[in-house]
């Protein structure tokens, strides 16, 4: 029999598998950060621009998805943090905005910004969308400064019919005042980075940009190994927020997310594996010039990692959402998720996932048979 507590977990799995894509997709944003880095020439950038904008939207898609998601599932969470921590939402949210307007208007007639604008657009979509999740992301480890009153669903409470409030002026903008938030952004902002110039030497048929790309792995893949091994070694070392699985109570448990990856070895494993891939896709793009397949070791490596990741910071008695100001208002799967009615219809619709996935996959691989060259962009109706 499907239990309550299972459809909770079942749901955690994917929003984890959901965040697992989107950090993958990122290398869109990765690569968009290098336009004007890797290219020399004008024909160079317009090359880079159309090999991302064949694929900008999974990964708007993929946020819009996450987002949905984690409404329908667990809206305790959405309320609070983007309720509370709304100028970094914002910002982040307006980035990926900036996107869409840059793709869709570079390159159209009448253009009184020029290219180099829009361009520039996409450079900071690339930089702030990028850090920014990575930031966010880290909360789920760090805390956040907020307070959760479910009595003031009724109106019982003192701040009325609000449930969470926010105890930080900045909302949001304090999460950059934690190295440990600002060591996952830049790992983020340097994985994506690492992941597009794994994604040219894959799809470009130019020369110079795949020659150029591999150097770029090698200079973006150091700093990200670097700032992940900060992030993951602190975190694992770190109190972590515990659940009472009796009482409901939490409570600081030193090194909680180390003894979450102990007492799950699949995860563990599973995670081991994905690190392992990742790098693997990076070290040998760099030492051999003849292996082009990289983006896909180090793209399933990402969601693989990502995605164990997550579930490590929900399952087995931990709090997902911990509040760094209360602790019994921290948000865990039992006390933030959707009713077991609710739980259990998206869990019907979620069925179909696999078989849309299998179609993005058929579509994406029957679309990139062929490698982009600048004579495509001629031969192409819709050049970006």
């Amino acid at each position: 029999m499907i239990t309550y507590e299972f459809l909770q977990q079942y749901w955690w799995f994917i929003m984890s598998l959901l965040g697992g894509l989107l950090v993958f997709l990122l290398f869109v944003q990765g690569g968009q950060s290098m336009i004007h880095s890797l290219s020399r020439k004008e024909d160079e950038k317009k090359l880079l621009v159309n090999a991302l904008g064949r694929k900008w939207e999974y990964t708007f898609t993929t946020l819009v998805t996450f987002g949905g998601a984690f409404f329908a599932s667990f809206p305790l969470f959405y309320s609070t943090s983007f309720g509370g921590a709304y100028w970094a939402w914002m910002i982040l949210l307006f980035c990926f905005v900036l996107q869409a307007v840059s793709y869709e208007f570079q390159s159209k007639p009448g253009n009184i910004f020029g290219a180099a604008t829009y361009r520039n657009f996409l450079f900071v979509n690339g930089l702030l969308g990028t850090f920014l999740l990575g930031v966010v992301v880290a909360t789920f480890f760090t805390g956040s400064a907020f307070t959760v009153g479910k009595g003031n669903i009724a109106g019982l409470g003192n701040a009325g019919p609000v449930i969470s409030q926010w105890q930080n002026p900045l909302h949001g903008l304090e999460l950059l005042a934690n190295p440990r938030n600002i060591a996952l952004g830049l790992a983020v902002f340097f994985l994506a980075r690492t992941l597009a110039s794994l994604f040219f030497v894959n799809r470009l048929s130019h020369e110079v940009l795949e020659k150029r790309s591999r150097k770029f792995v090698l200079f973006n893949g150091l700093p990200f190994v670097v700032f992940f091994l900060v992030f993951l070694i602190w975190t694992l070392f770190a109190e972590g927020y515990a659940v009472d699985p009796a009482t409901k109570e939490v409570y600081l448990e030193k090194m909680k997310y180390l003894h979450n990856f102990i007492e799950m070895p699949l995860i563990m494993l599973l995670f081991l594996l994905g690190v392992l891939a990742v790098l693997y896709g990076i070290i040998r793009t760099v030492f051999s010039f003849a292996f082009k397949e990289g983006i896909w070791y180090s793209g399933a490596g990402t969601i693989l990692t990502v995605t164990m990741l997550l579930l490590v910071a929900g399952y087995n008695n931990t709090a997902y959402y911990p509040s760094s100001v209360d602790l019994q208002s921290s948000l865990t799967l039992q006390n933030s998720s959707s009713s077991e009615f609710t739980l259990s219809a998206m869990a019907v619709v979620s069925l179909f996932v696999p078989v849309v996935a299998a179609y993005i996959f058929y579509a994406w691989r029957a679309l990139e048979r062929k490698k982009l060259s600048l004579d495509d962009l001629h031969s192409d109706g819709h050049a970006y």
